[in-house]
């Protein structure tokens, strides 16, 4: 049976052999970026130091993590990661499914595909761009909206990324500006999916618009939803670090200095690389409870999940 076995597996390995070499570059991607680099997860239990290497530094535990969650430098950056991913959640989530809708009851293709082409096109630009962009629009002496707002409602100018109170506002549009278009990709490819009899039959029945959004768009797209949720639920602990570096300053670290950002000035530039690596550590720990408690939650609800 084990024979028999093999041969249906090389059978199966050489018809399909070019789609298996396509997918070595993939797996070499995830072992040498992904997996391989959890070896060194051990340095958040030494004192490490570069001329030792990591088998000679010295083993101290969980001195580290004692360390870290000592530092009040560690409660601000959580609080500052918590809460603009909350925001990014509560504003950003929503509104590749809000365009998409709008997209998808637009009835001129070529409209519609002027739209798309420039609601993708700031998610193909450079962050280091698009930060430029985004500074000389909000610039208190020459952007736009300063310029409006004190010619329409004599309000004097704002330095929106040196406030500390309107830093996260800037931070969370300039997030929507630059992602909402890809986002809506994937909302629409599973808005195609969805039986155009659906719609036929609730016309017939006298649903509006907004009816038919409500019981056959939404509902068709509802997995997708939910993928996409499970998966941003996993990354609340992760914010990136081009866009909070580009839009960064120190007049903001209070709101701005997330654990991307903490780390790369703490562990790489101040070569603390035990403490950010625990850091890393923690991080991912929450990032997995997170995955598995929102899918359970999901599935809790009906809905299939993530796993």
């Amino acid at each position: 049976m084990e024979r028999t076995f093999l041969q249906a597996a090389r059978k199966y390995v050489y018809r399909d052999r070019y789609l298996y070499l396509m997918l070595i570059p993939v797996a070499a991607y995830y072992i040498l970026f992904k997996f391989a680099p959890l070896f060194g997860e051990i340095i958040a239990f030494k004192n490490y130091r570069i001329v030792d290497g990591i088998w000679g530094s010295e083993w101290v535990g969980l001195l580290q993590f004692e360390r870290l969650f000592q530092s009040s430098d560690f409660l601000i950056v959580l609080r500052n990661t918590l809460l603009l991913n909350v925001y990014s959640l509560v504003f950003q989530f929503p509104m590749p499914i809000v365009l998409a809708v709008l997209l998808n009851e637009v009835k001129h293709e070529w409209f519609k595909k002027i739209l798309q082409n420039m609601l993708y096109v700031p998610y193909f630009i450079s962050w280091v761009v698009l930060g430029g962009i985004i500074t000389a629009f909000l610039s208190p002496s020459t952007g736009v909206v300063n310029t409006v707002l004190h010619n329409l409602f004599g309000i004097e100018p704002i330095f929106f990324l040196a406030n500390s109170h309107w830093w996260p506002f800037a931070y969370i549009f300039s997030g929507v500006w630059q992602s909402v278009g890809f986002g809506t990709i994937l909302y629409m490819a599973a808005m195609s999916g969805i039986d155009p009899q659906l719609y036929e039959a609730a016309k017939m029945d006298g649903a509006g618009k907004l009816r038919q959004i409500w019981h056959i768009t939404l509902p068709g797209i509802r997995s997708t939803i939910v993928i996409l949720l499970i998966l941003r639920m996993g990354n609340m602990m992760d914010v990136g670090f081009e866009q909070i570096n580009v839009l960064q300053n120190p007049a903001v670290y209070n709101v701005s200095d997330v654990i991307s950002t903490y780390v790369y000035r703490i562990g790489i530039m101040g070569t603390q690389y035990s403490l950010t690596t625990a850091l890393g550590l923690f991080q991912s720990i929450i990032s997995i409870i997170l995955i598995v408690s929102t899918n359970k939650m999901i599935k809790a609800f009906g809905e299939r999940g993530l796993f």
